[in-house]
């Protein structure tokens, strides 16, 4: 995860990066916390290191991340997966947090986001027995946005990062931020955080380009500024 981390962290501060799509293997997405290193920490252990903490770097990232899940996505796969901004599934994945069934609970973010992805009643249900859902079943609840046939989840997610990639980047930016502060705070304060941004796109000259081009019938050529 620290790898993972690293990562992210270069292609944000690469100007040539738009955005980014992870993936994994048509068997998982991938395999989440070692748990044979878990097994003989203490409760001294992980509270004084904050355990699994780190994982949570992702999400501090201001270009969009997407999740493009083959097969299984469980525990902290599922919980990796749920940082990225946009999930697309194979045919075949599925979601899991089945940490109850090894004598735990979701430990990086599973019980909080999932819960805000698809309500509390099948998060509850997903939690409570460990018990993974579909790729059909996590579309319809709303954690998948789409799902491709499993040959074609990689090129098309990819497409769809290109096309956001051909809008500015500082607004897709600001618009992820916009997207995501709606989780974080009532209605009437993101009211307030997304009509702040909207005015501070007019301080850009990509607004000014995006509209004049619109007005001009003619495509934009965003400077991302």
């Amino acid at each position: 995860m620290c790898e993972l981390n690293a990562a992210l962290k270069d292609f944000d501060l690469d100007p040539e990066v738009g955005a980014v799509v992870i993936t994994g293997s048509e068997r998982a997405f991938a395999a989440g916390a070692d748990i044979k290193e878990m097994l003989p920490k203490e409760y001294s252990d992980v509270y004084k290191n904050n355990f699994l903490m780190h994982w949570a770097e992702m999400t501090n990232r201001k270009k969009p991340i997407i999740a493009a899940v083959n097969g299984y996505a469980l525990g902290g796969g599922c919980e990796v997966a749920m940082m990225c901004d946009i999930i697309y599934a194979g045919e075949k994945a599925k979601f899991g947090q089945p940490e109850i069934t090894i004598g735990t609970i979701p430990g990086a973010g599973g019980s909080q986001r999932l819960t805000k992805a698809i309500g509390k009643a099948k998060a509850m249900e997903m939690v409570l027995t460990g018990d993974p859902i579909t790729a059909q079943e996590a579309e319809k609840a709303g954690l998948v946005a789409r799902i491709y046939p499993a040959d074609q989840l990689v090129d098309e997610s990819i497409k769809k990062a290109e096309r956001i990639c051909q809008h500015s980047k500082i607004i897709v930016q600001m618009a992820k931020e916009a997207v995501n502060a709606s989780f974080e705070m009532p209605l009437r304060e993101g009211l307030k955080f997304e009509s702040r941004f909207f005015h501070q796109t007019f301080a850009t000259g990509d607004r000014k380009e995006g509209m004049g081009a619109f007005v001009e019938k003619r495509a934009p050529d965003f400077k991302d500024e």
